[in-house]
Protein backbone atom coordinates (compact mmCIF):
# COMPACT_ATOMS: atom_id res chain seq x y z
CA UNK A 1 0.00 0.00 0.00
CA UNK A 2 3.03 2.32 -0.84
CA UNK A 3 2.71 4.69 -3.75
CA UNK A 4 5.96 3.66 -5.43
CA UNK A 5 5.24 0.29 -6.06
CA UNK A 6 5.09 -0.16 -9.99
CA UNK A 7 2.52 -2.38 -11.76
CA UNK A 8 3.36 -3.90 -15.39
CA UNK A 9 3.64 -0.83 -17.54
CA UNK A 10 6.25 0.60 -15.24
CA UNK A 11 3.99 3.67 -14.43
CA UNK A 12 3.36 4.35 -11.25
CA UNK A 13 0.82 1.73 -9.58
CA UNK A 14 -2.37 3.26 -7.89
CA UNK A 15 -2.13 3.56 -3.94
CA UNK A 16 -5.39 1.57 -2.43
CA UNK A 17 -7.28 3.29 0.38
CA UNK A 18 -10.66 2.88 2.10
CA UNK A 19 -13.03 5.61 1.18
CA UNK A 20 -16.56 6.17 3.94
CA UNK A 21 -19.06 8.20 2.96
CA UNK A 22 -20.76 9.76 6.27
CA UNK A 23 -23.57 12.02 5.31
CA UNK A 24 -25.24 14.54 7.95
CA UNK A 25 -28.04 12.18 7.81
CA UNK A 26 -25.62 9.24 8.75
CA UNK A 27 -26.19 7.93 12.36
CA UNK A 28 -23.89 9.21 15.17
CA UNK A 29 -22.61 12.28 13.47
CA UNK A 30 -23.10 14.39 16.29
CA UNK A 31 -19.55 16.23 17.37
CA UNK A 32 -17.86 13.70 20.11
CA UNK A 33 -18.92 10.54 17.74
CA UNK A 34 -17.12 12.16 14.89
CA UNK A 35 -13.72 13.32 16.88
CA UNK A 36 -13.70 9.97 18.39
CA UNK A 37 -14.79 7.87 14.41
CA UNK A 38 -11.48 9.93 13.62
CA UNK A 39 -9.26 9.15 16.14
CA UNK A 40 -10.14 5.47 16.10
CA UNK A 41 -9.52 5.14 12.71
CA UNK A 42 -6.14 6.77 13.23
CA UNK A 43 -5.14 4.37 15.85
CA UNK A 44 -6.40 1.14 13.16
CA UNK A 45 -4.34 2.73 10.74
CA UNK A 46 -1.54 3.08 12.92
CA UNK A 47 -1.50 -0.51 13.62
CA UNK A 48 -1.80 -1.68 10.99
CA UNK A 49 -4.97 -2.75 11.07
CA UNK A 50 -6.90 -0.84 8.23
CA UNK A 51 -5.70 0.90 5.13
CA UNK A 52 -5.09 4.26 4.47
CA UNK A 53 -8.19 6.24 4.94
CA UNK A 54 -10.55 8.77 3.38
CA UNK A 55 -13.25 9.66 5.42
CA UNK A 56 -15.74 12.14 4.30
CA UNK A 57 -18.83 13.05 6.60
CA UNK A 58 -21.18 15.98 8.04
CA UNK A 59 -22.02 16.80 11.60
CA UNK A 60 -25.57 16.78 13.14
CA UNK A 61 -26.73 18.43 15.35
CA UNK A 62 -24.62 21.74 14.22
CA UNK A 63 -21.02 21.73 16.56
CA UNK A 64 -18.52 24.27 17.83
CA UNK A 65 -14.88 22.56 17.49
CA UNK A 66 -11.82 23.88 19.81
CA UNK A 67 -8.15 23.32 18.80
CA UNK A 68 -6.59 20.73 21.13
CA UNK A 69 -4.31 23.25 22.90
CA UNK A 70 -7.18 26.29 22.45
CA UNK A 71 -8.99 27.79 25.57
CA UNK A 72 -12.36 26.63 26.37
CA UNK A 73 -12.85 29.80 27.41
CA UNK A 74 -13.08 31.35 23.66
CA UNK A 75 -16.41 29.49 23.15
CA UNK A 76 -19.67 30.89 24.91
CA UNK A 77 -21.21 27.64 26.16
CA UNK A 78 -24.75 29.39 27.17
CA UNK A 79 -25.25 30.62 23.81
CA UNK A 80 -24.24 27.16 22.29
CA UNK A 81 -26.92 25.92 23.97
CA UNK A 82 -29.33 28.45 23.17
CA UNK A 83 -28.69 28.17 19.84
CA UNK A 84 -28.69 23.97 20.23
CA UNK A 85 -25.34 23.71 18.94
CA UNK A 86 -22.64 21.40 20.41
CA UNK A 87 -19.12 21.75 22.16
CA UNK A 88 -15.61 19.21 20.93
CA UNK A 89 -12.38 19.77 21.45
CA UNK A 90 -10.51 18.25 18.45
CA UNK A 91 -7.23 16.17 18.55
CA UNK A 92 -5.43 18.29 16.50
CA UNK A 93 -4.47 22.24 16.50
CA UNK A 94 -5.90 25.31 15.06
CA UNK A 95 -8.40 27.53 16.14
CA UNK A 96 -12.49 27.47 16.58
CA UNK A 97 -15.18 26.26 13.69
CA UNK A 98 -18.47 26.17 13.51
CA UNK A 99 -19.37 22.91 11.76
CA UNK A 100 -22.86 22.64 10.03
CA UNK A 101 -23.46 23.20 6.43
CA UNK A 102 -20.54 21.79 5.40
CA UNK A 103 -18.31 18.83 4.23
CA UNK A 104 -15.99 17.45 6.28
CA UNK A 105 -12.73 15.10 4.81
CA UNK A 106 -10.28 13.28 7.25
CA UNK A 107 -7.79 11.64 5.95
CA UNK A 108 -5.38 9.29 7.96
CA UNK A 109 -2.42 7.79 6.21
CA UNK A 110 0.74 5.28 8.04
CA UNK A 111 3.62 7.89 9.06
CA UNK A 112 6.28 6.24 6.95
CA UNK A 113 3.39 7.51 3.86
CA UNK A 114 5.22 8.80 0.90
CA UNK A 115 2.58 11.58 1.24
CA UNK A 116 3.83 12.35 4.76
CA UNK A 117 7.04 12.34 4.49
CA UNK A 118 8.97 15.37 5.67
CA UNK A 119 7.56 17.99 7.44
CA UNK A 120 3.42 18.65 8.17
CA UNK A 121 3.90 21.47 5.90
CA UNK A 122 5.52 19.02 3.25
CA UNK A 123 2.94 16.84 3.34
CA UNK A 124 0.03 19.91 3.57
CA UNK A 125 1.22 21.38 0.15
CA UNK A 126 1.06 17.93 -1.19
CA UNK A 127 -2.60 17.00 0.14
CA UNK A 128 -3.48 20.43 -0.93
CA UNK A 129 -3.18 19.66 -4.45
CA UNK A 130 -6.31 17.19 -4.21
CA UNK A 131 -7.75 19.96 -2.50
CA UNK A 132 -7.30 22.38 -4.85
CA UNK A 133 -8.01 20.01 -7.46
CA UNK A 134 -11.30 19.15 -5.56
CA UNK A 135 -12.73 22.72 -5.47
CA UNK A 136 -11.68 23.14 -9.35
CA UNK A 137 -14.17 20.07 -9.98
CA UNK A 138 -16.79 21.64 -8.42
CA UNK A 139 -16.49 24.82 -10.35
CA UNK A 140 -14.55 27.05 -7.93
CA UNK A 141 -11.38 29.25 -9.25
CA UNK A 142 -9.10 28.16 -6.11
CA UNK A 143 -5.26 28.24 -4.89
CA UNK A 144 -2.81 27.72 -1.76
CA UNK A 145 -2.82 30.90 0.52
CA UNK A 146 0.73 31.77 1.68
CA UNK A 147 0.76 33.14 5.39
CA UNK A 148 -0.48 36.52 5.46
CA UNK A 149 1.36 39.64 7.69
CA UNK A 150 -1.05 42.20 7.88
CA UNK A 151 -1.70 45.33 10.08
CA UNK A 152 -5.24 43.91 10.28
CA UNK A 153 -6.96 42.94 13.55
CA UNK A 154 -7.62 39.11 13.89
CA UNK A 155 -10.29 36.89 15.15
CA UNK A 156 -7.58 34.90 17.38
CA UNK A 157 -10.36 32.01 17.83
CA UNK A 158 -11.85 31.68 14.43
CA UNK A 159 -10.26 29.10 12.35
CA UNK A 160 -12.22 30.43 8.97
CA UNK A 161 -10.45 34.25 9.92
CA UNK A 162 -6.96 34.07 8.37
CA UNK A 163 -5.99 31.46 6.40
CA UNK A 164 -2.36 29.73 6.88
CA UNK A 165 0.03 27.92 4.55
CA UNK A 166 -1.30 25.59 2.15
CA UNK A 167 -4.62 26.30 2.93
CA UNK A 168 -7.21 26.85 -0.02
CA UNK A 169 -8.37 30.24 -1.01
CA UNK A 170 -11.43 31.37 -3.66
CA UNK A 171 -11.63 34.62 -4.57
CA UNK A 172 -8.74 35.64 -2.20
CA UNK A 173 -11.06 34.77 0.83
CA UNK A 174 -10.63 30.93 2.76
CA UNK A 175 -12.34 28.14 1.58
CA UNK A 176 -10.71 25.08 3.10
CA UNK A 177 -9.23 24.93 6.82
CA UNK A 178 -7.06 21.82 7.72
CA UNK A 179 -5.60 20.55 10.80
CA UNK A 180 -3.33 17.95 11.54
CA UNK A 181 -1.91 15.85 13.91
CA UNK A 182 0.55 12.94 13.96
CA UNK A 183 0.59 10.11 16.64
CA UNK A 184 0.19 6.53 17.18
CA UNK A 185 2.54 5.64 13.95
CA UNK A 186 -0.24 7.52 12.07
CA UNK A 187 -1.41 11.15 10.66
CA UNK A 188 -4.94 12.13 10.47
CA UNK A 189 -5.40 15.34 8.87
CA UNK A 190 -8.82 16.44 8.46
CA UNK A 191 -10.44 19.59 7.48
CA UNK A 192 -13.98 21.40 6.49
CA UNK A 193 -15.41 23.07 2.96
CA UNK A 194 -18.46 25.28 4.17
CA UNK A 195 -21.01 24.69 1.92
CA UNK A 196 -23.48 27.12 2.39
CA UNK A 197 -24.86 29.93 4.89
CA UNK A 198 -23.57 32.85 7.21
CA UNK A 199 -19.91 31.96 7.34
CA UNK A 200 -19.90 34.45 10.17
CA UNK A 201 -22.18 32.07 12.18
CA UNK A 202 -18.92 30.97 14.07
CA UNK A 203 -19.59 34.42 16.32
CA UNK A 204 -22.72 33.52 17.81
CA UNK A 205 -21.00 30.51 19.69
CA UNK A 206 -17.82 32.26 21.28
CA UNK A 207 -17.29 34.79 23.67
CA UNK A 208 -17.14 38.86 23.30
CA UNK A 209 -16.90 42.03 25.21
CA UNK A 210 -20.34 43.16 23.55
CA UNK A 211 -22.36 42.76 20.83
CA UNK A 212 -20.89 45.63 18.61
CA UNK A 213 -17.39 43.79 18.93
CA UNK A 214 -19.30 40.42 17.83
CA UNK A 215 -20.76 42.42 14.55
CA UNK A 216 -17.33 43.88 14.33
CA UNK A 217 -15.93 39.89 14.09
CA UNK A 218 -18.88 39.07 11.39
CA UNK A 219 -18.09 42.22 9.26
CA UNK A 220 -14.46 40.28 9.69
CA UNK A 221 -15.29 37.01 8.91
CA UNK A 222 -17.51 37.27 6.08
CA UNK A 223 -14.34 39.63 4.38
CA UNK A 224 -11.94 36.97 4.85
CA UNK A 225 -13.88 33.18 4.78
CA UNK A 226 -16.18 32.19 1.80
CA UNK A 227 -18.73 29.27 1.33
CA UNK A 228 -18.23 27.01 -1.89
CA UNK A 229 -21.64 28.08 -3.03
CA UNK A 230 -20.72 31.71 -2.43
CA UNK A 231 -17.80 30.75 -4.61
CA UNK A 232 -19.28 28.93 -7.34
CA UNK A 233 -22.54 31.18 -7.58
CA UNK A 234 -24.79 28.12 -7.07
CA UNK A 235 -25.77 26.07 -3.93
CA UNK A 236 -23.68 22.84 -3.94
CA UNK A 237 -24.59 19.76 -2.33
CA UNK A 238 -22.92 17.49 0.40
CA UNK A 239 -23.55 14.92 -2.07
CA UNK A 240 -22.05 16.53 -4.68
CA UNK A 241 -18.89 17.92 -2.80
CA UNK A 242 -18.43 14.49 -1.37
CA UNK A 243 -18.29 13.04 -5.66
CA UNK A 244 -15.83 16.16 -6.21
CA UNK A 245 -13.29 15.61 -3.12
CA UNK A 246 -13.44 11.55 -3.87
CA UNK A 247 -12.52 12.20 -7.52
CA UNK A 248 -9.85 14.98 -7.23
CA UNK A 249 -8.16 12.36 -4.45
CA UNK A 250 -8.14 9.55 -6.85
CA UNK A 251 -6.97 11.30 -9.94
CA UNK A 252 -4.70 13.98 -8.47
CA UNK A 253 -2.57 11.38 -6.04
CA UNK A 254 -3.30 8.22 -8.04
CA UNK A 255 -5.37 6.61 -5.66
CA UNK A 256 -7.66 3.56 -5.89
CA UNK A 257 -10.76 3.62 -3.77
CA UNK A 258 -12.91 1.13 -2.29
CA UNK A 259 -15.99 1.92 -0.31
CA UNK A 260 -15.82 0.21 3.18
CA UNK A 261 -17.05 0.62 6.83
CA UNK A 262 -15.15 0.75 10.32
CA UNK A 263 -14.16 -2.98 11.31
CA UNK A 264 -15.78 -4.08 14.65
CA UNK A 265 -12.89 -3.22 16.41
CA UNK A 266 -12.84 0.30 15.13
CA UNK A 267 -16.67 0.34 16.36
CA UNK A 268 -15.95 -0.32 20.01
CA UNK A 269 -12.74 1.89 20.06
CA UNK A 270 -14.98 4.49 18.59
CA UNK A 271 -17.54 4.40 21.34
CA UNK A 272 -15.10 3.95 24.49
CA UNK A 273 -13.17 7.45 23.33
CA UNK A 274 -16.89 9.07 22.64
CA UNK A 275 -17.36 8.23 26.12
CA UNK A 276 -14.31 8.48 27.79
CA UNK A 277 -12.78 11.78 26.25
CA UNK A 278 -14.49 13.51 23.84
CA UNK A 279 -17.80 13.92 25.41
CA UNK A 280 -16.01 13.75 28.88
CA UNK A 281 -16.13 17.28 30.47
CA UNK A 282 -12.46 17.49 31.80
CA UNK A 283 -11.45 16.66 28.33
CA UNK A 284 -13.58 19.67 26.54
CA UNK A 285 -12.32 21.97 29.20
CA UNK A 286 -8.85 20.76 29.38
CA UNK A 287 -7.84 24.31 29.23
Amino acid sequence: MTADLNDRSGSPSPDHWRLLYESPDAVLTDGASNMARDEAILQAVGAGLAPPTLRLYGWQPACLSLGYGQRVSDADEARLRDHGWLLVRRLSGGRAILHVDELTYSLVLPADHPLTAGSVMDSYRRISAALIGAVQRLGAVSETARRETTGRAEVRAVCFETPSDYEITANGKKLVGSAQVRQARAVLQHGTIPLSGDISRICDGLQFVDEAVRELAKTSVRSRAITLSEAVGHSVSWEAAAEGVHGAFAEVLNIRMTPGVLSDAEWAQTESLRTSRYDAKDWTHRR
